[in-house]
C-alpha cells in the first residue's frame, strides 16, 4: 500500500502593502475664520501645484460647534441666560505622492496665526 504525498503549488510572491498602496500626504487644517482658513488652504495649494503635486481636496469637513449657556446674573434671575458658541471650520488636503521637495516647501510655509496644521503620511 503506497500513500501519494500531494505537493503543494509554489508560493506566489506577494507585494507588500506599502509598495501597493501609494503614499500620500494627509494635511487636516483647522480655524476658527473660515475666510482665513481658505486662505492658508489656497496657500498650501499654490505651493503643492508649484511642485507638480497631484492635489485631492480641499474637501470641507463639518463645522465642529461648540455650545455655552450661561446665566446673565450671578445669583438670581435664572431664567435670563446668555448662549455663546464656537465653530471650529475644517478643511481636508490629500497631497498623492508626495516628493522630497514638495514636503520641504510645506514645512517651510508660513501661515496666519489662528490656523492649526495636522500633517500625516498615510
Amino acid at each position: 500500500m503506497a500513500t501519494e504525498v500531494k505537493k503543494k503549488a509554489p508560493a506566489k510572491p506577494r507585494a507588500k502593502k506599502a509598495e501597493a498602496a501609494a503614499q500620500k500626504l494627509r494635511i487636516k487644517v483647522r480655524a476658527y475664520e473660515h475666510k482665513v482658513l481658505d486662505a492658508s488652504v489656497k496657500q498650501i495649494l499654490d505651493t503643492a501645484l508649484r511642485y507638480d503635486a497631484k492635489v485631492a481636496g480641499p474637501i470641507p469637513l463639518p463645522t465642529e460647534i461648540k455650545k455655552y449657556t450661561v446665566n446673565r446674573s450671578t445669583f438670581v434671575y435664572k431664567d435670563a441666560r446668555e448662549q455663546f458658541e464656537m465653530r471650529v471650520h475644517k478643511r481636508v488636503i490629500d497631497i498623492l505622492e508626495p516628493t522630497p521637495k514638495v514636503i520641504e516647501a510645506l514645512t517651510n510655509l508660513s501661515l496666519p496665526s489662528g490656523v492649526t496644521i495636522d500633517v500625516k503620511m498615510v
